[in-house]
């Protein structure tokens, strides 16, 4: 994150506010649109990669600031990949993440093909000059029955390939250096080199 010294991070949701500020060098002084008391713009974009993009422009222009937004969600295949870029939705829908978590877990047991599922994250960084650019992550797993503490949304009912722990299971920093989000960041992290450079 070459030559960036101050850096808004384009989200409300603070588990997301962490994990970003965490990925980011320690140098870099990283705000938060609630602190400066700009609302979310309606995510009106057709795939993760259009709503992180919508959200980086939006926070820049209120913020005047370099801008780091995330979209991000989880995609099941027996549900036809829902809940998708509605994950976040999802949730309002049913009154909260755990709600939400029990209503996928029923579609699953009753759907009864499989439980094959991904995280995916979109990152755009963009600048006041209207230069951007948006990475995505993916990480492949399995959907669990709710198990760990650790984490937010989705976490606790997702197993990634390769271990047997759920996200919200796995020690924060474990989770934190594999997950979708980290695959995005650098991604993203090396086309900022090239970019800056």
């Amino acid at each position: 994150m070459y030559k960036i010294d101050k850096i808004l991070i384009g989200t409300h949701n603070m588990g997301k506010f962490r994990e970003i500020s965490d990925l980011l060098p320690p140098e870099i002084v990283k705000i938060s649109p609630n602190s400066l008391k700009i609302e979310s713009p309606d995510e009106t974009g057709k795939t993760f990669s259009d709503n992180s993009l919508l959200k980086a422009k939006f926070f820049c222009e209120k913020s005047k600031l370099v801008t780091l937004s995330d979209d991000s969600g989880l995609e099941i295949e027996c549900l036809n990949n829902q809940p998708g870029i509605y994950s976040a939705r999802w949730a309002e829908q049913f009154g909260g993440f755990d709600n939400a978590m029990n209503e996928i877990l029923k579609k699953v047991r009753e759907t009864n093909k499989g439980t094959k599922a991904r995280f995916i994250s979109s990152l755009t960084i963009y600048w006041k000059n209207k230069k951007f650019i948006t990475e995505v992550g993916k990480i492949e797993g399995n959907i669990s029955e709710k198990r760990g503490l650790n984490g937010f949304g989705y976490d606790p009912i997702f197993i990634p390939d390769g271990y047997s722990q759920t996200f919200a299971e796995m020690d924060y920093k474990k989770k934190l250096l594999i997950d979708h989000r980290y695959i995005a960041y650098k991604k993203l992290e090396k086309k900022i080199k090239t970019y800056i450079q």
